[in-house]
């Protein structure tokens, strides 16, 4: 025996399909902002108005002729292999998680050979991006590269 499909039936249907697509959007939304650290700019009318002047220090930086190479050294200490730079010049990193919780960790890296700098303490495994600046007297070079 059949029985009659009826506006409640369908009204079953619609509040099943939308519940299960809403029950998922929650789901998404909740993975995606549990990997989001923060905010990357606090307010994107004012860095807006910087750009050019971002884009200008870039251009400058590139001149100098001054290349980083990273590595993870013995002991899983960081280690940057300077090249084009003065000799004298000071290195410091920034390391910072991708993704996740933020975190972070400020270095100074020593010399520890020609043109090669190495962290004092070995750094955690696993993925950063490490914000590389080099110094000499009042010139600075800084690059974002990723450390696997």
């Amino acid at each position: 025996m059949r029985q009659e499909f009826t506006g409640r039936h369908m009204a079953m249907i619609f509040i099943g399909g939308f519940g299960i697509v809403m029950a998922v959007n929650f789901f998404m939304a909740a993975l995606a902002t549990q990997g989001f650290g923060g905010v990357v700019v606090e307010n994107s009318y004012v860095a807006s108005q910087k750009f050019n002047g971002w884009l200008e220090e870039a251009r400058t930086q590139g001149e100098l002729g001054w290349t980083a190479d990273l590595s993870r050294g013995s002991e899983g200490r960081l280690q940057v292999a300077v090249a084009g730079a003065p000799a004298g010049v000071e290195v410091s990193a920034q390391l910072r998680r991708p993704l996740g919780a933020p975190e972070t960790t400020d270095l100074t890296l020593l010399p520890v050979g020609a043109g090669i700098f190495a962290s004092d303490e070995p750094i955690p495994s696993g993925r950063w991006i490490a914000r590389v600046s080099i110094h000499s007297g009042n010139v600075r070079w800084t690059r974002e590269m990723r450390l696997e």
